[in-house]
């Protein structure tokens, strides 16, 4: 059998936590900050664990 390839967008976006938990960008902080309040913009920052419904397809993605 050869090797699955991981999905070389999958792994740009989502990092692996030493538990195995999944975590990515928040949603909504690329672009049009001119029209978002201050406070949005900096409750969107960092990051935030996987939802659970995207975990299994994610790590299928990461070959995981």
């Amino acid at each position: 059998m050869p090797k699955n390839k991981t999905h070389s967008g999958a792994k740009k976006r989502v990092k692996i936590t030493g538990s195995g938990k999944l975590r990515t960008q928040r949603a909504g902080v690329r672009r049009n900050f001119e029209h978002k309040p201050s406070r949005l913009t900096r409750r969107l920052s960092g990051t935030t664990e996987a939802s659970p419904n995207d975990v299994p397809r994610l790590k299928k993605l990461l070959g995981r």
